[in-house]
């Protein structure tokens, strides 16, 4: 029993080692401003595989890739503008963390603010209806139709 326990807690500890296991990469910089842009881009592009990790968390072949290129395209002196750029060009808005403000986006940015004005016309006007009190597509009963169904009512309740 103690045999078969300790064999399952090992079996338990490998499986989850092996998840645990991070790509560590060793790319030299030449100062500790490229080294701070590099850091800066693999936090905020997006691996196209994998669905909401950024370049620096992702360990999928894709991320290794784009992380060598950023590290070539940093060494080489270019600006995080155009290594952003060049990342959307190959593999498109989805590595950007924050969408671009432009036509193709704008319902994205825009879109919630507009459902919060609508909502808040909406609640406004039913807010207004409950206010005016009955619905006036209701007609009201005169006072003998009153005395009549407490008549029926009353009549019901008797039996």
């Amino acid at each position: 029993m103690k045999r078969t326990m300790r064999l399952m807690a090992v079996l338990g500890l490998l499986l989850t080692s092996w998840s645990a296991q991070a790509v560590i990469e060793t790319y030299q910089f030449k100062n500790e401003q490229e080294h701070q842009q590099y850091k800066v881009l693999v936090e905020e592009l997006r691996c196209p595989k994998c669905q909401n990790q950024n370049l620096s968390g992702s360990n999928s072949p894709i991320a290794e890739d784009m992380r060598r290129e950023i590290h070539r395209m940093v060494s080489e002196g270019q600006s995080s503008q155009s290594v952003i750029d060049f990342m959307v060009a190959r593999y498109g808005d989805f590595v950007n963390y924050r969408p671009r403000r432009d036509s193709s986006t704008m319902l994205l940015w825009y879109g919630p603010i507009g459902m919060l004005v609508i909502g808040a016309f909406v609640v406004f006007l039913v807010s207004r209806r409950k206010r005016e009190g009955a619905d006036p597509g209701v007609k009201s009963i005169d006072s003998a139709a009153q005395e009549k169904l407490k008549r029926l009512l009353d009549d019901k309740d008797a039996r």
